[in-house]
Protein backbone atom coordinates (compact mmCIF):
# COMPACT_ATOMS: atom_id res chain seq x y z
CA UNK A 1 0.00 0.00 0.00
CA UNK A 2 2.85 2.38 0.90
CA UNK A 3 4.54 1.81 -2.49
CA UNK A 4 1.32 2.53 -4.36
CA UNK A 5 0.88 5.82 -2.45
CA UNK A 6 4.49 6.79 -3.10
CA UNK A 7 4.02 6.01 -6.81
CA UNK A 8 0.90 8.17 -6.90
CA UNK A 9 2.73 11.07 -5.25
CA UNK A 10 5.73 10.75 -7.59
CA UNK A 11 3.43 10.59 -10.62
CA UNK A 12 1.61 13.74 -9.49
CA UNK A 13 4.92 15.55 -8.99
CA UNK A 14 6.10 14.58 -12.47
CA UNK A 15 2.84 15.76 -14.00
CA UNK A 16 2.95 19.08 -12.14
CA UNK A 17 6.54 19.59 -13.34
CA UNK A 18 5.42 19.01 -16.92
CA UNK A 19 2.57 21.46 -16.42
CA UNK A 20 5.04 24.08 -15.20
CA UNK A 21 7.23 23.56 -18.25
CA UNK A 22 4.17 23.94 -20.47
CA UNK A 23 3.17 27.14 -18.65
CA UNK A 24 6.21 29.07 -19.89
CA UNK A 25 4.92 32.28 -21.50
CA UNK A 26 7.18 31.92 -24.56
CA UNK A 27 8.53 29.04 -26.61
CA UNK A 28 11.63 28.40 -28.67
CA UNK A 29 11.32 28.01 -32.44
CA UNK A 30 14.43 27.59 -34.59
CA UNK A 31 16.59 28.61 -31.62
CA UNK A 32 14.76 31.90 -30.97
CA UNK A 33 12.14 32.83 -28.36
CA UNK A 34 8.72 33.64 -29.80
CA UNK A 35 5.41 34.68 -28.29
CA UNK A 36 2.17 32.70 -28.58
CA UNK A 37 1.60 34.13 -32.10
CA UNK A 38 5.05 32.93 -33.18
CA UNK A 39 6.48 36.46 -33.34
CA UNK A 40 10.17 36.90 -32.50
CA UNK A 41 10.99 38.40 -29.11
CA UNK A 42 13.82 40.92 -28.63
CA UNK A 43 15.91 42.57 -25.92
CA UNK A 44 17.19 46.15 -25.94
CA UNK A 45 20.79 46.99 -24.95
CA UNK A 46 19.71 50.22 -23.22
CA UNK A 47 17.75 48.19 -20.64
CA UNK A 48 19.73 47.41 -17.52
CA UNK A 49 19.30 43.71 -16.64
CA UNK A 50 17.48 43.06 -13.37
CA UNK A 51 16.66 46.76 -12.89
CA UNK A 52 12.93 46.11 -12.93
CA UNK A 53 12.42 48.87 -15.54
CA UNK A 54 12.22 49.37 -19.30
CA UNK A 55 14.13 52.07 -21.17
CA UNK A 56 11.86 51.79 -24.22
CA UNK A 57 8.91 54.18 -23.85
CA UNK A 58 6.94 56.56 -26.08
CA UNK A 59 7.74 56.18 -29.79
CA UNK A 60 10.23 53.45 -28.96
CA UNK A 61 7.44 51.35 -27.41
CA UNK A 62 5.22 51.99 -30.45
CA UNK A 63 7.89 50.46 -32.70
CA UNK A 64 8.97 47.86 -30.16
CA UNK A 65 5.80 46.84 -28.31
CA UNK A 66 6.51 45.36 -24.89
CA UNK A 67 5.62 41.73 -24.33
CA UNK A 68 3.01 42.11 -21.62
CA UNK A 69 2.89 39.67 -18.75
CA UNK A 70 -0.14 37.78 -17.57
CA UNK A 71 0.27 36.32 -14.10
CA UNK A 72 3.42 35.14 -12.39
CA UNK A 73 5.73 33.41 -14.89
CA UNK A 74 8.14 30.61 -13.97
CA UNK A 75 11.90 31.25 -13.93
CA UNK A 76 13.88 32.34 -15.92
CA UNK A 77 11.03 34.78 -16.62
CA UNK A 78 10.13 37.69 -14.38
CA UNK A 79 7.99 40.83 -14.40
CA UNK A 80 9.00 44.44 -15.02
CA UNK A 81 6.59 47.24 -14.13
CA UNK A 82 6.52 49.84 -16.90
CA UNK A 83 6.21 53.58 -16.21
CA UNK A 84 2.50 53.37 -17.19
CA UNK A 85 1.94 50.58 -14.64
CA UNK A 86 1.57 47.74 -17.15
CA UNK A 87 3.41 44.52 -16.43
CA UNK A 88 6.07 43.51 -18.96
CA UNK A 89 7.63 40.09 -19.30
CA UNK A 90 11.40 39.83 -18.79
CA UNK A 91 13.72 36.94 -19.61
CA UNK A 92 16.77 36.47 -17.40
CA UNK A 93 16.13 39.98 -16.04
CA UNK A 94 15.86 41.70 -19.46
CA UNK A 95 12.54 43.23 -20.60
CA UNK A 96 11.12 41.70 -23.79
CA UNK A 97 9.66 43.29 -26.92
CA UNK A 98 8.34 42.44 -30.35
CA UNK A 99 8.99 44.54 -33.49
CA UNK A 100 6.26 46.20 -35.58
CA UNK A 101 8.08 45.46 -38.84
CA UNK A 102 7.93 41.71 -38.20
CA UNK A 103 4.70 40.95 -40.07
CA UNK A 104 4.57 37.17 -39.87
CA UNK A 105 5.65 34.43 -37.51
CA UNK A 106 9.34 33.62 -37.66
CA UNK A 107 10.51 36.96 -39.07
CA UNK A 108 13.53 38.49 -37.30
CA UNK A 109 13.84 41.83 -39.08
CA UNK A 110 14.55 43.59 -35.80
CA UNK A 111 17.65 41.54 -35.00
CA UNK A 112 20.61 43.92 -34.93
CA UNK A 113 18.63 47.13 -35.56
CA UNK A 114 20.72 50.09 -34.40
CA UNK A 115 23.19 47.61 -32.95
CA UNK A 116 20.96 47.59 -29.84
CA UNK A 117 18.13 45.14 -30.55
CA UNK A 118 18.66 41.39 -30.40
CA UNK A 119 16.46 38.36 -31.02
CA UNK A 120 16.50 36.27 -27.86
CA UNK A 121 18.14 32.86 -28.18
CA UNK A 122 16.02 30.20 -26.53
CA UNK A 123 17.58 27.65 -24.22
Amino acid sequence: MMLKSLGTVLGALLLSGAALADSAPLRTVDGVLVNTAGMTVYTYDKDTPNSGASSCTGSCARNWPPVLADGAPPEPYSIVTRADGRKQLAYKGRPLYTFVKDKKAGEKTGDGVGGAWHAVAGD
